[in-house]
């Protein structure tokens, strides 16, 4: 299913998958972050080499969308709250940035912790 809003330019379209790419790349860019675990390999702790398969987009109601962030986190000093926090108001302003919509929650699930 592909995301649609309307612009002074017209209609746009962008996939769940560019959408999940876009936020995937901003969360490993946070520091204190190891990988992207997928929900299938969520008990089994297992990084992807894929890093959007650990991005679950949801579609909302008016252009909004709610974004799950499955990730490894690393042991670097830093709360893991402040990793999380870190983490949200990256994706939340690449993904806004990249689509033009409204990102109406980011929820960072911490699969593990390495050291």
């Amino acid at each position: 299913m592909k995301l649609t809003t309307f612009t002074s330019f017209g209609k746009i379209s962008i996939s769940k998958r560019a959408i999940s790419k876009v936020a995937a790349v901003s969360v490993l860019e946070c520091v204190g972050v190891v990988g992207l675990v997928s929900q299938r390999s969520f008990f089994k702790g297992n990084a992807l080499t894929t890093a959007h398969k650990g991005v679950v987009v949801t579609i909302l109601e008016n252009d909004n969308m709610k974004i799950d962030v499955y990730v490894i986190m690393r042991h670097c000093g830093v709360s893991a709250s402040a990793v999380a926090e870190s983490i949200r108001q990256s994706v939340k302003y690449s993904v806004e940035r990249f689509a033009g919509m409204i990102v109406k929650n980011v929820i960072v699930h911490i699969v593990d912790v390495r050291i």
